[in-house]
């Protein structure tokens, strides 16, 4: 299978961006430092989910372009408005939202991905 698409791309980066989110916990643990130096994630570790959420746009907007099956394309763009609004919400802390949005909307963009790889790609040239 060829992973070097547009829907690869998006595959990529999302699992990377669900490793991040994963990983966000337990870098703070293993990180022994006193409650007042460490009790917010440093600003270049923030800086990570706006890179994911800038490449997973890009990625999106490429394949919903080329996209015939108008679900799908509802579907990306839902997904990745729940990933923005998580996000922003974690930077600016603006109302309550579970964390756990963040990895149900990471899943998702990775599962409609592959779903698009293997049943909707393009049988000719996609511009």
């Amino acid at each position: 299978m060829k992973l070097i698409t547009k829907d690869g791309i998006g595959i990529i980066s999302g699992s990377l961006c669900l490793i991040h989110c994963v990983a966000t916990p337990f870098v703070f643990i293993a990180k022994a430092c006193s409650v007042s130096c460490c009790s917010d994630a440093p600003l270049w570790w923030q800086s990570i989910d706006y890179l994911f959420l800038i490449i997973s746009f890009i990625a999106i907007y490429f394949v919903s372009k080329n996209s015939t099956n108008h679900l799908l394309k509802v579907a990306f763009w839902l997904s990745w408005a729940v990933l923005l609004v998580v996000i922003l919400n974690q930077s600016f802390e603006l109302f309550y939202l579970p964390k756990n949005l963040i990895y149900v909307s990471s899943f998702l963009i990775i599962t409609l991905h592959l779903y698009n790889l293997k049943y909707n790609s393009c049988e000719k040239d996609c511009k």
